[in-house]
C-alpha cells in the first residue's frame, strides 16, 4: 500500500503545480524526444542501405568480376593473367561448393547501349548477359511476361527482358511482349567524319518480359530499371564473341557462411585455372555493412551523449524542485509523522514524487521523440532526393532505455531530497512557519 499512496500523494502534488513541474520537466522531455528522434533517422539510414543491398541480391553474396586492370593494395595495375570464368566454373562451383546456394554468371554492359524499335523509337540503357537462375537468386520477379528459361540458354535465343524504364521509353503505356527491338553491340561507334557506324546496332531480339520495378542503386548509382537482360549464351554469340564471363554473382546459403564460401570458391577456381585465383577482383557485400555498423554504433554513441547531457540537466532540475518541495512541504511531513508514518514513508513518497514526474517526461519525450522522427524523415527526402521514402525507425529497444533511463534519473536526483525529507524531526517540522 505504501507505494501506491505515496504514487497517488506524488501525482496530486505534480498536478497541483503544473505549469511548475513541466518546466522542471522539460530536460527530461528534450532529451529523451532528441535521442530518438535521431536514433530514429540513423536507423533509417540503415534500412535504407539494407533495402539498397537487397536490390543488388543481398548481404549473403559476393562478386567476382574479371577486368582488364585489378587492385593490387592501394594501385590499379594491369590484369595480364589469360584466365577468364567460363560457364563450367559456374557448375563446378554449384556442384562441389557445399556452403554456396547459387552462382550467377553475368556479361553486363551497364550503359550506353542504343535500343530501337520497329517504329522508329530509341532508347540509351545498357544489357545484361544472365542465365535461369538470375531472377530467383535477386529475388526479382517479372511483371509481364517472363523471364529467360534453360532453353532460351540452350538453343541462344534471341529473346529479351526489359526493365521497367526502357519498356516505357520505348513502348510507353503499351505492352511489349512480343515485340521486336534492335540492341547495340555495347555502344556507338563513329567513324572519322563523326557519322554513326550502323553496323553496330544490328542484333534483333523479341521482347518475352518485363521485371517488376527494382529502383536505382544508391551504392553504385545504376539505375536497375533501366536495363535489359539477355541469354548469357546469346550475348557471348552475338556480342562478345567469346566464351568468357566478365562477373560472377554468388549467394552464400546464409550471411555467416560466406566467408566459408569465400575459400571454397577459390579452391575451386584454382583447381580448374592453373592455382590462380588472383585473376578476378572479388567484392564482398558484407564490408560495406561492417563499416555501416561501425558508423551507426559511433552515430549513437555521439547522441546518447548529447542527450544524456540534456537528461542530466533535466536531473537537475527534478533534485531542484524536489528540494523546494520538502521546503514548502516541511509541517506536511511533520503532521505525516506525528501521525504514525515512518521515515521510509516520508521516503518513499518523494522518491515515487521524483520517478513518476520523470517517467511522466520520458513517456512525453517519447511521442515528441516519434512526430519529431517522422517530421525529420520527411525532410530528409526533400534534402537527399536519391530516395524517394526515408523511414523512421523507433525501436522498441530504444524506447525502453529512454524511459528506463529518465526512470532512473528519477531515483538518482529523487533521492537526495527525499532522504532529506525522510531525516526531518516531526517536532522542528510542525514548528516551521
Amino acid at each position: 500500500m505504501r507505494i501506491f499512496e505515496g504514487l497517488f500523494v506524488g501525482i496530486s502534488a505534480i498536478r497541483s503545480n503544473k505549469l511548475r513541474s513541466l518546466l522542471t520537466m522539460l530536460g527530461i522531455i528534450i532529451g529523451v524526444a532528441s535521442v530518438l528522434a535521431m536514433i530514429s533517422i540513423g536507423d533509417g539510414a540503415k534500412e535504407i542501405v539494407l533495402q539498397d543491398a537487397q536490390k543488388l541480391g543481398g548481404v549473403n553474396q559476393f562478386t567476382m568480376f574479371r577486368s582488364s586492370y585489378k587492385r593490387v593494395g592501394s594501385r590499379w595495375m594491369p590484369n595480364r593473367s589469360n584466365e577468364h570464368f567460363e560457364y563450367e566454373d559456374v557448375l563446378a562451383i554449384e556442384a562441389e561448393c557445399p556452403s554456396v546456394k547459387v552462382a550467377v554468371p553475368r556479361i553486363p554492359e551497364w550503359r550506353g547501349v542504343l535500343i530501337q524499335t520497329a517504329d522508329g523509337s530509341e532508347a540509351r540503357s545498357g544489357y545484361n548477359g544472365v542465365n535461369a537462375s538470375f531472377s530467383d537468386a535477386m529475388d526479382w520477379g517479372v511483371q509481364e511476361g517472363r523471364f529467360i528459361s534453360d532453353e532460351d540458354m540452350e538453343y541462344k535465343a534471341k529473346v529479351c527482358v526489359l526493365g521497367t524504364e526502357v519498356a516505357f521509353n520505348l513502348f510507353g503505356n503499351k505492352s511489349p511482349l512480343n515485340k521486336e527491338i534492335k540492341i547495340g553491340r555495347g555502344g556507338d561507334r563513329y567513324d572519322r567524319w563523326g557519322r554513326r557506324d550502323q553496323t553496330r546496332i544490328a542484333e534483333r531480339f523479341t521482347v518475352i518480359g518485363v521485371m517488376n520495378p527494382r529502383g536505382r542503386s544508391l551504392r553504385f548509382g545504376w539505375n536497375l530499371d533501366d536495363m535489359i537482360f539477355l541469354p548469357l549464351t546469346t550475348a557471348q554469340e552475338r556480342f562478345t564473341g567469346n566464351d568468357y564471363i566478365t562477373m560472377l554473382s554468388v549467394h552464400a546459403k546464409t550471411v555467416e557462411d560466406v566467408p566459408k564460401a569465400i575459400e571454397e570458391v577459390k579452391a575451386v577456381l584454382r583447381k580448374r585455372h592453373n592455382n590462380q585465383d588472383d585473376f578476378f577482383t572479388l567484392r564482398d557485400m558484407r564490408e560495406g555493412m561492417a563499416q555501416l555498423e561501425k558508423i551507426s554504433r559511433v552515430i549513437k554513441i555521439a547522441l546518447g551523449s548529447i542527450a544524456g547531457f540534456s537528461l542530466l540537466v533535466g536531473g537537475i532540475g527534478i533534485m531542484n524542485m524536489m528540494l523546494v518541495a520538502v521546503t514548502e512541504r516541511t509541517r506536511e511531513i511533520g503532521l505525516r509523522k506525528a501521525l504514525g508514518a515512518k521515515s521510509f514513508d516520508i521516503l518513499i513518497q518523494f522518491l515515487i514524487e521524483s520517478i513518476s514526474m520523470c517517467l511522466i517526461g520520458g513517456a512525453i519525450g517519447v511521442g515528441l521523440g516519434y512526430l519529431a522522427g517522422e517530421g525529420m524523415a520527411l525532410l530528409a527526402v526533400k534534402i537527399v532526393k536519391l530516395v524517394p521514402d526515408w523511414p523512421s525507425v523507433i525501436s522498441l529497444e530504444w524506447v525502453i532505455i529512454s524511459v528506463s533511463f529518465s526512470a532512473l534519473i528519477g531515483i538518482s536526483f529523487g533521492l537526495y531530497p527525499a532522504l532529506k525529507a525522510s531525516a526531518l524531526s516531526p517536532i522542528e517540522a510542525l514548528r516551521t512557519e
